[in-house]
């Protein structure tokens, strides 16, 4: 049985909703000093990634809507396969800069698709 698409969209939006409260209250070197935060993060980042890779095997075409999927997915396996290159301020940058966006855009298809 296939994983209904908004499962996905959920997934995604609960682990992005989950790094924004893991760090509030955190600047960038409040960040890289803290070592727990780093890694609920990362496993969070991790977890978009896969989602969104899945979601764009099963609905290509929803998964188009989804600005910079590609890039998302790169910086999953980059955490993933290239783990002892990540540098903190790199993922500080996404949470900052892209995160809300990401947010607001999969917020905005599951109440076009209705909630899971």
């Amino acid at each position: 049985m296939q994983r209904d698409p908004r499962a996905f969209l959920w997934d995604v939006r609960e682990s992005a909703i989950a790094i924004q409260s893991f760090v509030a209250g955190m600047d960038a070197s409040a960040y890289a000093a803290n070592e727990m935060a780093q890694a609920a993060v990362e496993r969070k980042f991790e977890i978009i990634g896969e989602a969104l890779s899945q979601l764009a095997k099963l609905d290509p075409v929803l998964a188009s809507r989804i600005a910079e999927l590609p890039q998302i997915v790169a910086f999953r396996n980059q955490l993933i396969h290239g783990y002892a290159t990540v540098k903190h301020g790199t993922v500080w940058n996404v949470i900052d800069n892209s995160l809300p966006s990401l947010i607001a855009c999969v917020r905005s298809l599951l109440q076009e698709l209705g909630e899971v």
